[in-house]
């Protein structure tokens, strides 16, 4: 469960923003995000199915200076377009289709939509490998 993960070059990768709604905390979707995981781990995780590997963020608030170009946003009023209770969910598959069959099907369906009960909002969106390297 918090063993390393290693994404072969050529993968997509789907990063899905889950923005709370006002007074939800993590703690209340905990149990059910992990469910919601463990649906797509365990169902789609093969050739057939192209999940490769997921990772769960919360947002922090904090703003790289460094990392930015121009002005970044100061931190308060980042927290203030972003909730403090704000989730990041990447997944990593093999192909943008086979992601889009998973979550079309029934099973991933009824985990989402019981998530989507606590959200005021969720989008995910898709990027395609261009690099990727370790230190040598």
């Amino acid at each position: 469960m918090f063993a390393p993960i290693s994404i072969p070059y050529g993968s997509v990768m789907l990063f899905n923003v889950v923005d709370l709604k006002e007074g939800v905390k993590i703690e209340d979707v905990e149990l059910l995000l992990g469910e919601m995981c463990n649906v797509v781990k365990n169902n789609y995780g093969d050739d057939n199915g192209g999940f490769i590997a997921g990772q769960v963020f919360k947002y922090a608030g904090f703003i790289s200076e460094e990392g930015s170009v121009g002005h970044p946003p100061e931190e308060k009023s980042a927290a203030a377009k972003i909730k403090q209770g704000e989730l990041a969910i990447v997944t990593y598959w093999k192909s943008f289709e086979q992601h889009e069959k998973s979550h079309a099907d029934k099973l991933f369906k009824e985990k989402f939509s019981q998530l989507l009960d606590f959200c005021d909002d969720t989008y995910e969106i898709g990027y395609e490998m261009l690099w990727q390297g370790v230190p040598e």
